[in-house]
């Protein structure tokens, strides 16, 4: 099993990032908004919200952040072909 890493370990995420957090809000409905601009302040860009529970003090939140969308080309695809040639 090789150990080395070549690039990101971003770069080897196969389809999502997902970030869960409690953010203390008045509603589901702020839950959701504060979901999404902590995405864009992470850096993570358009986020889905997977999954919310709101308790009356805030809400537990499930996002996602999509890295690689079905079919794309993933970059260590490339290295594994590489891998299996030598």
């Amino acid at each position: 099993m090789r150990t080395e890493r070549s690039g990101p370990a971003l770069s080897r995420v196969l389809d999502a990032v997902d970030v869960e957090t409690y953010l203390v809000c008045s509603s589901a409905q702020e839950g959701r908004e504060l979901a999404r601009l902590l995405g864009r302040e992470l850096n993570l860009g358009d986020v889905d919200v997977m999954f919310e529970e709101f308790d009356g003090y805030g809400v537990r939140v499930r996002l996602r952040a999509m890295v690689h969308r079905p079919a794309a080309r993933y970059a260590w695809l490339g290295e594994v072909e590489k891998e299996g040639r030598g």
